[in-house]
């Protein structure tokens, strides 16, 4: 018989046959029936009150990443790859939603997360502002300034968390707490004299005092917390990771000391993390490394924790709050692969958030908490060249080129730092190594950075009310007044809050 895996709790059935059987007619027939019968189940809305929200974020995480993720994560077990299940292919809804920012027709992830977590449409560059402020001109931020769902979450008295294999004061992350006209002021070491002077705060700084009592805080971004030329921790001795700050302050400090009586821990490493009894933590700093987190396929899995570790110990953390939590997790490093032309390094970071919405999922319950899943943008990669069923990801199509004769990689991307030419002429891939983890795919046109793409994202969801989140979607919002007056919570992101009335 065809292999069944059912998905009960949101009435879908993904089959998988083998070679002989997809041969016959019938297997793909029984297959139809099935899946026609359990959609019918979802005419059975989840109309529940979502007590919790969890937003994934797969910066870059565009389609044609999704789809090569998936073949890669079935091919990691030993799979063809084409009919393995991603995590967030078990969630029943799907839609699309736009990313052009206010100024831009292919978006930057800063003016996208405002988007998505502030519920307004933003210049490309800018987070927690409005479309009125001009990037880097600090005098367009007051008046200017537009909150979050995090801030809304918080209000509202649910426990609140950002975890990201970015550094934490990152375009994505610095949306949800921080109101800067350009992404780049991560430390005032950043930051022109004229902005400083004008009083405009650098992100880091507003990490911890715009909304000071965020109960979970974990990514990178070490050196932006500590006083200029002040060794790491981890990496004694070595410039290019030692703190930045011209203020002299100590940030990291500065929380340990206020959070010193009210179960705050500050962690730099795995065996820290993991050895935290969550019961006996409120409030959680975890910095672990300098700057981004290391790839994936990288990672010293002694010393640092994975992402999906990290949102383990997070909603460990966050669930002990009776009134819900709101949680953030952005699989950042996806897009710094892609932007890098290594594929390799990008859909590995896009597995490995897979592996996360897969741990949340054995955490949580769809009666109360509300999942999304989604990306910010897309970028120039896809693969092609009519290769045959269970091709390697990061193998060649079948064939030569029929104008120069030479092999060519599934993977390629439209620009990018993988343009090669030997003698006038494309490089031969199968002359290296292709199939290396730090492999720059071939490229059409050449850039010392590959671009983002402008096309929509997938937005996947499950739980209370995730049925709201269907169709072609703007990254904007409308607004809907509560008991605090009135809010953008409408967002195309997250229309569910609205309804479930996670701020009111």
């Amino acid at each position: 018989e065809e292999e069944i895996f059912p998905l009960v709790s949101i009435g879908v059935f993904f089959l998988r046959g083998k070679p002989e059987q997809e041969k016959d007619p019938k297997f793909w027939n029984t297959f139809a029936q099935r899946t026609l019968k359990n959609a019918l189940t979802l005419q059975n809305l989840n109309r529940n009150k979502a007590k919790n929200l969890i937003l994934f974020l797969g910066d870059g995480m565009g389609v044609p990443t999704v789809t090569a993720a998936r073949i890669l994560k079935g091919q990691l077990n030993g799979e063809g790859g084409e009919e393995t299940v991603l995590e967030m292919d078990k969630f029943p809804f799907v839609s699309l939603a736009k990313t052009y920012n206010t100024n831009a027709q292919v978006p930057d992830s800063a003016g996208t997360a405002t988007a998505y977590l502030c519920g307004v449409k933003a210049n490309e560059g800018t987070v927690g502002v409005s479309a009125a402020a001009v990037r880097s001109q600090c005098n367009t931020t007051k008046g200017n300034e537009v909150t979050s769902i995090l801030r809304w979450a918080k209000d509202a008295g649910k426990s609140v968390g950002i975890v990201t294999t970015t550094r934490v004061n990152h375009a994505t992350p610095s949306a949800a707490y921080a109101h800067s006209v350009d992404r780049d002021w991560y430390s005032d070491n950043e930051m022109p004299a004229e902005a400083l002077q004008d009083g405009c705060r650098d992100i880091a700084r507003q990490l911890f005092e715009n909304i000071p009592n965020i109960d979970v805080i974990m990514g990178g971004g070490r050196k932006y917390m500590f006083p200029k030329n002040v060794s790491d921790v981890e990496y004694p001795n070595v410039a290019k990771h030692s703190g930045t700050r011209k203020d002299g302050r100590n940030l990291v400090q500065e929380w340990r000391d206020r959070m010193e009586t009210q179960k705050g821990h500050y962690v730099w490493n795995k065996k820290q993390l993991l050895s935290l009894n969550p019961n006996n933590v409120d409030y959680l700093l975890g910095l672990f490394e300098p700057g981004d987190l290391t790839y994936d396929l990288e990672r010293n899995t002694d010393t640092d924790p994975s992402l999906t570790e990290m949102v383990e110990v997070a909603i460990k953390i966050l669930r002990k709050n009776p009134s819900g939590f709101y949680l953030l997790v952005e699989g950042g490093r996806i897009d710094h692969g892609h932007h890098e032309g290594k594929a390799k390094q990008a859909l590995h970071e896009a597995v490995e958030m897979d592996r996360a919405i897969g741990r949340a999922d054995l955490m949580t319950s769809t009666h109360d908490t509300m999942t999304v899943v989604t990306a910010d943008h897309s970028h120039m990669f896809n693969f092609g060249g009519y290769t045959p069923r269970g091709n390697i990801i990061f193998g060649l199509a079948p064939m030569l080129s029929d104008v120069d004769q030479k092999p060519f990689t599934s993977i390629l991307y439209g620009n990018g730092p993988g343009y090669k030419t030997i003698n006038g002429v494309r490089e031969n891939v199968s002359t290296i190594d292709y199939q290396d983890n730090n492999y720059q795919a071939q490229a059409a046109v050449p850039l010392n950075t590959e671009t983002h793409g402008g096309e929509d994202v997938a937005v996947f969801a499950k739980g209370p009310l995730a049925h709201l989140l269907h169709g072609v979607h703007e990254e904007h919002c409308l607004s809907k007044s509560g008991t605090a007056g009135l809010h953008p919570v409408l967002s195309s992101i997250l229309a569910l809050l609205t309804v479930t009335q996670l701020i009111c």
